[in-house]
């Protein structure tokens, strides 16, 4: 009796959290929304003030007072487009930065006719999320920022085919002796950038200045649904110290603005599947600052300010990733930027079930085949401990007679029934708690496998079979769901039944709640489970018909 009400609690608990998850998602706490002063909407900057731009003046105080960019304008003023095999991106000679990308390879919908591919940044009005790159100078005047007029030979580039890398460059239009460069590297199949800020000094006094890298960007945050794989996932803002990967939430950053000096590091914007980030060049001590006003946030990347004698220059690079979360990239883009992909607190069961899934696929080019030969591979490692588990609910089902015999006989007295029930267990040499194990094996795979799911851009839109064309997403047909509620009951069958009928009624019910809750989650989970439960039955017929033998 204990272990079946150790496994209900256990599966009350998995329904509870689930549950619990689509009412937060469905009805978030909504956010106080910031007053602006009169005459001052929220999408405008405050009045006076260089608000435009990362303040070197502040980078050493403990709590400055942080101004938030908002000076891209709706339409790029000098329009460079760039073009390779994974993307095609607009630059803006009027700063110079990355306004506009749409990946190629990642349609919105994949079915739509013409397919339409994602885009990351932008520089509409609602939609706004852009870079923003350049040098500052101590003296904040003349200086090659992203509010300055850059210029390029060409304005439009193509990557050839005859070639693994592009190069745009873009010059400065100093009004005085000062020299500044952009120049971005594209590579072929990479969506990492290569951004190197040059700055020469032909004066004859030295410069003294800093380059930063900064991602500006519209809150928008999505809404929540519990029908929607969007919604599950983080938006917004996140900040990566050397040692701790931070989610900013935006609403905290309008009061308190963070300023703060790391070794290393590096910030994003992230979303379901997709980001920007911006890495500045290791090991050098960089200046983050990260700040919201309105509907905007801003996240900044400033360097340590140096002197550039006459006659001398100075470089910064910079990489710079928008796309895809793909995990081999992000990890050779900058350090741990791989933390960019938020399995949560099961990533250490998350990254080497998608190794495994990475792997077989591989072999299998199919995530779907890849989900069920894991699965397979999971139930293979834990099968002597579930053997055991099984052998003891198996003598428990044989001994359901006797169980049943002494529950009439000791209807009245729970003491005695009780007492008898432990002698029959230690003479028949059964435990009643192994049967658990099983369910508690399976429960932080099964989290863990529900976050690669979600989070792993790799199996966006992936096809399996059949009607199943979207791992990521719901079976559009609910087929695998009834499938999958159908294996559970038979399993439920091949299970002693619990001596207390309000405990067999839960267990009757358990597979059609399962039902109703994951006919909502990813098909690729529903597969995970329809496949464990199809191998647990498998296995549980095999041992009940052994031990009904003995």
């Amino acid at each position: 009796m204990d272990n079946v009400r150790l496994i209900l609690w256990a599966t009350f608990g998995l329904v509870l959290w689930f549950t619990y998850r689509a009412w937060v998602l469905q009805y978030p706490p909504e956010a106080p929304l910031e007053q602006a002063p009169a005459g001052q909407t929220q999408d405008e900057p405050a009045p006076g003030g260089e608000v435009d731009l990362p303040q070197l003046d502040q980078l050493d105080q403990a709590a400055p007072q942080l101004t938030l960019p908002i000076s891209q304008s709706d339409e790029p003023g000098r329009p460079i487009r760039v073009r390779t095999d994974v993307f095609e991106a607009i630059i803006d000679g009027q700063g110079g930065d990355l306004v506009r990308v749409d990946l190629l390879d990642y349609p919105v919908d994949k079915n739509a006719e013409p397919l339409v591919p994602m885009r990351l940044l932008d520089f509409a009005g609602d939609d706004r999320w852009v870079y923003q790159t350049g040098l500052r100078s101590t003296a904040g005047e003349g200086e090659p920022n992203h509010l300055a007029t850059f210029s390029s030979t060409l304005s439009d580039y193509v990557l050839p085919d005859s070639a693994d890398e592009l190069t745009v460059s873009l010059d400065w239009q100093s009004p005085g002796p000062l020299r500044a460069r952009k120049v971005y590297t594209f590579r072929r199949g990479q969506y990492a950038v290569d951004l190197d800020l040059e700055i020469e000094n032909d004066s004859e006094a030295a410069w003294n200045g800093a380059a930063y890298a900064q991602i500006l960007r519209r809150h928008n945050p999505i809404g929540r649904s519990f029908t929607s794989v969007d919604s599950y996932s983080f938006t917004g803002p996140v900040l990566y110290d050397g040692d701790q990967f931070d989610k900013l939430d935006v609403d905290d950053l309008r009061t308190d603005p963070i300023n703060q000096s790391l070794a290393g590091g590096w910030h994003a914007s992230i979303q379901h599947h997709f980001l920007a980030a911006a890495v500045p060049p290791p090991p050098e001590e960089i200046h983050y600052q990260a700040s919201a006003r309105g509907a905007d946030y801003v996240l900044s990347a400033v360097t340590n300010v140096v002197e550039v004698p006459p006659g001398a220059s100075r470089n910064f690079d910079f990489t710079l990733f928008v796309g895809p979360k793909l995990q081999d990239q992000l990890a050779e883009a900058g350090p741990r930027l791989e933390l960019t992909v938020d399995y949560g607190i099961f990533t250490f069961l998350a990254l080497p079930l998608f190794w495994v899934l990475d792997k077989i696929f591989g072999f299998v080019g199919n995530w779907g085949w890849s989900i069920v030969i894991t699965t397979l591979l999971i139930k293979l490692a834990f099968y002597k401990l579930t053997e055991t588990s099984g052998r003891s609910m198996a003598k428990m089902r044989k001994l359901q007679p006797r169980m049943k015999a002494l529950q009439e006989t000791y209807k009245d007295n729970r003491e005695q029934l009780s007492r008898h029930m432990m002698e029959l267990y230690k003479k028949e040499k059964v435990n009643p708690a192994a049967g658990c194990l099983p369910i508690l094996i399976q429960m932080p795979f099964f989290f863990a496998f529900y976050w690669v799911l979600i989070e792993s851009v790799e199996l966006r839109q992936a096809p399996f079979m059949l009607w199943i064309d979207d791992l990521s997403s719901r079976d559009p047909y609910f087929v695998m769901p009834l499938l999958m509620g159908a294996a559970m009951l038979v399993q439920t069958r091949l299970n002693p039944a619990p001596p207390d009928p309000m405990q067999a009624r839960i267990m009757q019910i358990m597979p059609i709640v399962f039902t109703a809750f994951f006919a909502f989650f990813p098909a690729g989970l529903v597969l995970y489970w329809l496949t464990n439960t199809a191998l647990s039955i498998l296995q549980q017929w095999r041992i009940n018909k052994v031990i009904a033998a003995d």
